[in-house]
């Protein structure tokens, strides 16, 4: 598994990001081009090498052509999905901006749907954002760990008026994260680079074990006194990768009772928290006290996306309590790829251990859009996308 270790010694921001994705690899050219497919006009971007202190580094610039950087929340998700990105950097776009939105709701006590961006809904801030979860999909990044986070101090002038470090939103997005302050009086993390760093990481503390492939320096626009201003991004093979064995990882349980909840929710919640990040969500019947049969609602999910899966369960369910607990799992090595059929290209699902694939199954999404457009049943689709996947695999292996 190719991983990013975030080494925010310095902070982390969003131009950051941009700017240590460059410096490791990322062409320019390309990351530009797919920014390109949002609904924005009047825009550039550019790089220079720049020095740091002592460290030279990568500071990505974004020229915005707009004065009005009001957006809703739901307006950038609808701009996101109508781009045509990559599923996977759509996907992680989506998740930081939600888990943005929902700290703001939550500091302005207002429902998330009603949630409007002044800072973050800029331009710049947009392809910050939407810019990095295109090149972590460019680089082929699946996990993400980070260092503990240097805040900083003192306060910071924004849209709201002038409010400590970190902001409210920043600090409400870096609970269960570790941090601390060197004590330079400035904001290190950034709203962007807290939500980028605390969406995608799944672990917090030392580099983790991984054959080293490429570092990269993204520099912030501030040249401190103090300390070198600038984000530091590890990229490598995680060791399962290397020798072909499994993934292993920690994922959170979640777990709650319910015996008096319309089964209608049930669905719903179910697509909001896979939605929020939960790696998987279902229910099992349950006998409960006096007698009352029930639910027991289950969770997996990332330990950084814990507690707001926890609150998902308390808004949108029934339940008044819930159960947690840290479980160790071992997954197979997954690939998504096209596959070319008589009926048209399907996305197949491969595990593989040691390069042997075990499993393989087709997207049910595609499956289910052909036979819905040649009217034919979802069955005969299914034999024959994985008829045509195993044919090609027996002459890739002849």
């Amino acid at each position: 598994m190719k991983l990013v270790y975030f080494d925010c010694f310095s902070g982390i921001s969003g131009d950051m990001v941009l700017g240590a994705l460059v410096d490791a690899g990322v062409e320019l050219e390309a990351l530009e081009a797919e920014l390109r497919k949002l609904r924005f006009t009047g825009w550039k971007i550019s790089a220079e090498r720049v020095k740091r202190k002592a460290i030279a580094a990568t500071k990505v610039h974004v020229e915005a052509g707009e004065s009005h950087h009001h957006r809703h929340l739901s307006d950038i998700l609808k701009m996101i999905d109508e781009a045509g990105l990559a599923p996977r950097a759509a996907e992680r776009a989506r998740n930081i901006f939600q888990r943005l939105g929902e700290a703001e709701a939550k500091v302005h006590n207002i429902p998330v749907e009603k949630v409007h961006f002044h800072e973050v809904g800029a331009v710049d801030s947009i392809i910050d954002i939407v810019g990095a979860a295109i090149g972590f999909d460019l680089l082929g990044i699946e996990g993400f760990a980070c260092s503990a986070m240097d805040v900083g101090g003192g306060r910071v002038q924004t849209e709201h008026g002038v409010l400590p470090v970190p902001a409210p939103a920043t600090a409400e997005l870096l609970c269960g994260a570790p941090t601390f302050s060197s004590g330079v009086q400035k904001e290190l993390v950034t709203p962007t680079g807290a939500a980028i760093a605390t969406t995608l990481a799944t672990s917090y503390g030392k580099i983790p074990a991984m054959e080293l492939k490429a570092v990269g320096y993204g520099a912030g626009s501030a040249d401190l006194a103090e300390q070198a201003n600038v984000l530091r991004i590890l990229v490598g093979e995680s060791a399962e990768k290397r020798t072909g064995a499994y993934g292993d990882a920690t994922v959170a349980v979640i777990e709650a009772n319910v015996d008096d909840m319309n089964p209608q929710i049930y669905g719903y919640f179910a697509e909001q928290a896979l939605a929020a990040g939960a790696l998987d969500v279902f229910s099992s019947p349950v006998q409960m006290k006096k007698n009352r049969p029930g639910q027991l609602i289950t969770l997996l999910c990332e330990p950084a996306n814990r507690d707001r899966l926890i609150d998902l369960i308390f808004r949108e369910t029934t339940t008044i309590g819930v159960r947690t607990h840290e479980v160790f799992r071992r997954t197979l090595e997954r690939q998504s790829v096209p596959v070319a059929t008589p009926l048209g290209t399907v996305r197949m699902k491969i595990a593989r251990l040691n390069g042997t694939v075990l499993n393989a199954a087709p997207e049910y999404e595609d499956c289910q859009r052909i036979a819905a457009e040649k009217g034919l049943p979802l069955k005969q689709v299914l034999a024959t996308v994985n008829f045509h996947f195993q044919k090609i695999n027996e002459m890739k292996n002849s």
